[in-house]
């Protein structure tokens, strides 16, 4: 670093039964930190592990150790670690050792000369299995398609921000892939680096398939909340105000078809008609009331979806 101040950082890694991974993953942060010159705290957020990780946790230091009282999920080990950083700058990053430490010095580089609020790590040699590979390319087009974050690996952890991008920021669901994002969302500038990717050499993946629909309905979310989220109205009224004009269409052809003498009872244009009123009339109200929370929810207090046990400081 050729900066005169010192940089800050956090680091925060969300751990899910890595028993075998978190001392050496330890080390190698901490080696990383002090060549790069940082002062710079480690957060280890264990999420219910299983296998004995929590007494190996107890063994590190320097480290700031939060215990989750369960599973709750990679996404909100995440949002815990993150609200619980003190520094300037947030690293990300998995407790797999997949993720390479020695990469943080260069993400803080980036992100101090580029000006840049989020530096995304990229992937670009990826060390995973073929079919989680070809799961993820199939995922990046969607969310190329749908949310364009303009970043090409959204779900490497290995990312750093400015402090103040959680501002009023709360995660969920599976949406530590979707963070860059949602700050783009709300006016953040992103960038991005490549970074090392290691085979995993211990553990097991929690990936899975049910990760991926959740991944894939957090994807739908983020992307109506780009379109539609101070603007509800817009969406729901518009369909409502389709589905009347549809309404008067099937009413109009009824009318004439009367008119020429057809016998309307046994047709299912009166029936399209009023069903496409009604259909119409509910999604315009469903719209009104749901602007109406959305400003509601604008002005209201914050919520979390998880419970922290204990917070240690060593």
């Amino acid at each position: 670093m050729n900066n005169t101040e010192q940089p800050e950082i956090s680091i925060v890694v969300p751990i899910f039964s890595e028993v075998d991974n978190v001392k050496e993953l330890h080390r190698e942060i901490v080696e990383a930190c002090r060549t790069a010159g940082c002062r710079y705290e480690i957060i280890f957020v264990d999420d219910g592990s299983t296998d004995g990780t929590g007494e190996v946790l107890k063994e590190l230091s320097p480290l700031v150790t939060i215990t989750m009282r369960r599973n709750f999920g990679q996404t909100a080990a995440m949002d815990a670690g993150i609200k619980q950083a003190k520094y300037r700058y947030i690293v990300t990053m998995d407790g797999d050792r997949q993720n390479d430490p020695a990469d943080i010095p260069r993400l803080v580089e980036e992100i101090e000369k580029s000006g840049k609020d989020v530096v995304s790590g990229w992937r670009r040699k990826r060390k995973d299995p073929f079919m989680k590979r070809f799961v993820s390319r199939g995922a990046h087009a969607l969310r190329r398609m749908m949310i364009r974050d303009g970043i090409h690996d959204s779900g490497c952890s290995l990312k750093i921000y400015r402090r103040e991008c959680f501002t009023n920021v709360n995660l969920y669901g599976e949406m530590h892939r979707f963070i860059p994002a949602v700050l783009k969302i709300k006016g953040f500038s992103i960038g991005e680096v490549e970074v090392n990717h290691r085979p995993r050499t211990s553990g097991r993946t929690k990936y899975n398939w049910k990760r991926s629909v959740k991944g894939f309905l957090d994807m739908l979310s983020v992307w109506f909340w780009n379109k539609y989220a101070v603007r509800p109205l817009h969406f729901l009224g518009g369909l409502g105000i389709l589905c009347i004009l549809f309404g008067f269409v099937f009413s109009g052809i009824g009318i004439v078809f009367y008119l020429q003498g057809n016998n309307l009872f046994r047709n299912v244009l009166p029936v399209a008609a009023v069903f496409m009123f009604i259909t119409g009339v509910q999604l315009f109200v469903s719209g009104l009331m749901a602007d109406m929370l959305a400003k509601t929810y604008f002005a209201s207090t914050r919520d979390v979806s998880y419970s922290i046990k204990s917070v240690e400081v060593r």
